[in-house]
């Protein structure tokens, strides 16, 4: 296959001839006829010669007639069908006793996983039958007995999938779906069968079991569609461990090892990424997407996701986010490039837009161009080349390219790690003499000092409460100190005498909440003034407006005097009063002239 002629204009990394292309193009078949996604694909010596071969879990055509394809090189050697769609294939080693250290392969579909020994059919693993919903077992076994007619079979099946929490069995969903003339054959077909729930496999990856090596023995994880995750003895296939979810797992990524410690991280149709860890039945950490995941995929320590906003991300196991990266196009497919001669581990990403872009961490390392959309990416060792990329096409066509041995990978855009400003020394000044012997006089006499700071701060404590008790006691302070009755008061005296006008001007402080039963009192010395009202009721007080009080104050005294008068507002029913002021009356200028 020819690259792309037209190189990338923003990075520069487009692959536009073979001559500065760092791939060999190896085949390209657009005739290949294979529809698949990445975890469908698997690379595994299959014989133990040294021959890896290409394992395909082929959907077929619109989704009919999948089949198992096994190709080596650019040929097909092996094709079974299947009974469902595959869900993943993943190659492991399941004894250890064995010389000849040959992998088998598993693939799952449907309910279940086949597990395939030198392309032999080995043993056929099937996930445990749900529990079935006790009202559909006892229609269904009415209608065995003939006691209930098709029509009202389905009106019951039907008010049972609305209400019920147990779903309904696949038989009976398939029979509420039928027209009127085809149910009573179906019931007759299928009234004699037992009906069973059965869940199916979402996605399926390996976890070494006891040893990190790269060909120590594995288990298989697998996720259901009702929200479980299983790992599975590799010898006697039994389950070891469950694990539950909120939501369904679409993508699963995993580290460690069964038998010491592991991490598993589920990306869920929920948009949700879970975290567990062993022993843990329940996430220990989520991480919440905006959008849906496409793609998940462990590079080093870190969580790279794709999402349909055509973006990816990196987060830490512990759900931190560290970076994004937004994309040209719409990601269609994602999996890991290592090249283990090199230490280098970059993920790939297959875009809409017929672009295959390679990244380590936010660095965009390489693009390849195709003439059509990948819709699967598998990267290792095929055939006997160790670097070597496989690539499926939206067409059903297949890509086949060879890493050169001297092609790096240069980072062209993002920086990784801290920036350089991180790095720069600040012009810090040196210890001044003032300095040093101010440290030591804090070293010798660090007791005495504590002891006056403490004297000081008592003191301080003591004068605030003092001054506090004196406010309460006086009650003079023009604001209310409750948090309910949030008020404040403010007095105007008006005139020359022997009459005055008083204006008290009462708001309510609060936002949102009106303020009622609110009474006020005048305290005065009676032989110096005389107020036609020294206690009225005071209306509703809305949120925010001031409400003017009035009346008036009568000046008794021709001496010259005045005095103060105390304004109390109060709550009905209580004594103490919410707020209080005082009001320093002027000298009646009327009673002065006489």
């Amino acid at each position: 296959m020819a690259a792309a002629s037209s190189p990338d204009s923003d990075s520069g990394l487009a692959e536009s001839n073979e001559a500065n292309s760092k791939w060999l193009d190896a085949h390209y078949d657009p005739m290949a006829n294979i529809h698949t996604f990445s975890a469908c694909l698997a690379l595994a010596d299959l014989h133990g010669d040294g021959e890896y071969k290409l394992v395909v879990g082929d959907l077929g055509p619109a989704g009919k007639h999948p089949r198992l394809k096994v190709l080596k090189g650019p040929t097909v050697l092996a094709e079974n069908p299947l009974p469902a769609l595959p869900a993943a294939a993943a190659a492991f080693l399941m004894e250890e006793q064995h010389e000849t250290r040959t992998p088998a392969l598993a693939l799952a579909s449907g309910p279940c996983v086949y597990i395939y020994k030198n392309l032999r059919p080995y043993f056929k693993f099937s996930l445990p039958p749900l529990s079935l919903n006790p009202l559909e077992q006892d229609l269904w076994n009415q209608a065995k007995e003939d006691r209930i007619d098709p029509l009202t079979l389905k009106e019951m099946l039907e008010g049972i999938r609305e209400k019920a929490e147990v779903p309904l069995s696949v038989q009976s969903l398939r029979f509420l779906h039928l027209e009127l003339s085809e149910m009573e054959a179906f019931v007759n077909q299928h009234k004699s069968k037992t009906i069973k729930r059965q869940t199916v496999i979402t996605t399926m990856i390996t976890l070494k079991k006891n040893l990190a090596d790269e060909d120590a023995v594995s288990c298989l994880v697998l996720g259901t569609e009702n929200k479980e995750i299983l790992v599975l003895d590799p010898e006697a296939f039994t389950i070891l461990a469950k694990m539950n979810l909120p939501s369904v797992p679409v993508f699963l990524e995993v580290s460690g090892q069964f038998d010491v410690e592991f991490r598993l991280a589920a990306a869920c149709r929920n948009g949700n990424i879970y975290i567990l860890r062993r022993d843990s039945k329940r996430p220990k950490y989520c991480i919440e997407l905006s959008s849906q995941p496409v793609g998940l995929v462990r590079v080093h320590k870190i969580l790279v996701v794709g999402s349909t906003q055509d973006s990816l991300h990196g987060f830490t196991h512990k759900g931190k986010k560290l970076w994004t990266v937004q994309m040209p196009a719409a990601i269609l497919t994602m999996n890991l490039l290592e090249q283990r001669s090199r230490g280098l581990q970059a993920v790939m990403a297959g875009l809409a837009n017929g672009e295959v872009r390679i990244y380590r961490d936010k660095a965009l390392l390489n693009i390849i161009r195709t003439p059509d959309a990948v819709t699967s990416l598998c990267f290792g060792r095929y055939g006997r080349e160790d670097n070597t990329l496989v690539m499926t096409t939206r067409g059903g066509g297949l890509i086949i390219k060879i890493l050169k041995r001297t092609a790096v990978f240069v980072e062209s855009t993002g920086e990784v790690g801290p920036p350089p400003a991180q790095a720069t020394k600040l012009n810090v000044p040196r210890k001044t003499r003032l300095y040093v012997d101010q440290t030591l006089r804090e070293r010798e006499a660090g007791t005495a000092m504590h002891r006056s700071f403490q004297t000081d701060l008592y003191l301080l404590r003591l004068r605030a409460a003092r001054a506090y008790v004196q406010a309460l006691e006086s009650s003079l302070s023009p604001v209310s100190a409750t948090a309910w009755e949030p008020l404040k008061l403010h007095a105007v005296v008006q005139g020359l005498g022997p009459t005055f006008k008083l204006t008290l001007h009462l708001q309510n402080t609060s936002t949102v909440r009106p303020v009622t039963g609110l009474l006020i009192c005048f305290l005065y010395n009676e032989a110096l003034y005389a107020l036609p009202r020294a206690f009225f009721k005071v209306p509703l007080l809305v949120p925010g407006l001031s409400y003017p009080l009035e009346t008036f104050v009568e000046s008794l005294s021709n001496k010259g005097i005045s005095d103060v008068i105390k304004v109390l507002v109060l709550r009905e029913g209580q004594s103490a009063p919410l707020l209080s002021a005082y009001i320093n009356m002027p000298v009646s200028e009327g009673l002065e002239a006489a």
